[in-house]
């Protein structure tokens, strides 16, 4: 009972300190950065998934963790991507953007992708999945709290400034709980296939961190723009995949599906780290 409620609550909460950092403005530079905005967009939406699917028709794992790996791959960027493309020297103002319009977007684009990765993985005889009623629980844990920590930002500016410190730290509590509980809760799925889900997901994480910045360079976008779509596809919101996880298993507590998410919401810093740093010296020197 506490996890059924205690995880949706903390992810509103992680997206509500995502809107308090993000201002209005944020969202107009998709008209000011139209192709780096653009290729960031296509790539997250549909790119991260195509990597996880295709990687997974080489990968053989049990169609509950494929499945799982699959909702890890529809969610949008994580809300600490902004940070580690401050720190990589990306793009700081594209990154925010992206973050901004992928986390909304993503009320409509994951419960469509999440039905039809159901139908791949699971098969026509598993019990359907509603759709609607997905988009309807991520609109009131995800839409909702973004676009209020937006207005409580426009309105009260000088709070915002003093506070947004503060927010992230208990948010980035509140995923470290998260993380914990998925893999505490399914431990021994957790240790029966990390053997192979572990290297799936290290190496779908170095792909995507290299496909980024592969393709912003080969379209003419400056290393920055690169570093930040690299990291904006590598960094996922691994809390949102537990939690959208729960809403498809439609029981109590954490179900299997969620373990890809929780193992990836370590492992990606492990990768995306010194990948980002290693990317940019590469291509610094090509």
């Amino acid at each position: 009972m506490l996890l059924d409620v205690g995880l949706p609550l903390s992810l509103a909460f992680i997206m509500f300190s995502l809107g308090f950092g993000l201002r209005f403005s944020d969202f107009g530079r998709v008209l000011a950065m139209p192709r780096a905005a653009v290729l960031g967009i296509v790539l997250q939406v549909l790119g991260v998934p195509l990597v996880a699917f295709l990687l997974l028709q080489v990968v053989e794992l049990p169609p509950a963790l494929a499945f799982g790996v699959m909702i890890l791959a529809v969610c949008p960027g994580g809300v600490t991507s902004n940070i580690l493309t401050k720190i990589a020297g990306g793009t700081v103002a594209l990154s925010i953007t992206l973050t901004a319009v992928v986390s909304l977007l993503s009320v409509l684009t994951v419960p469509v992708l999440v039905g039809w990765s159901a139908t791949v993985f699971l098969g026509e005889g598993t019990q359907a999945i509603n759709v609607s009623a997905i988009a309807v629980s991520m609109f009131a844990i995800t839409t909702v709290p973004v676009l209020l920590g937006l207005l409580l930002r426009y309105l009260a500016e000088a709070f915002a400034a003093r506070n947004e410190a503060l927010i992230s730290q208990i948010a980035l509590v509140l995923f470290v709980v998260i993380v914990v509980a998925a893999l505490a809760t399914n431990w021994a799925l957790f240790v029966a296939h990390i053997g192979h889900l572990g290297p799936l997901l290290v190496a779908m994480n170095a792909i995507l961190l290299v496909l980024g910045m592969g393709i912003a360079r080969l379209i003419g976008l400056g290393g920055a723009d690169g570093i930040c779509i690299s990291i904006e596809m590598g960094v996922q919101n691994a809390a949102l995949g537990i939690t959208v996880a729960g809403l498809v298993a439609q029981v109590g507590g954490i179900p299997e599906f969620a373990i890809p998410a929780a193992v990836y919401g370590i492992t990606m810093y492990l990768v995306t780290i010194p990948g980002m740093f290693l990317l940019r010296k590469i291509f610094a020197e090509a």
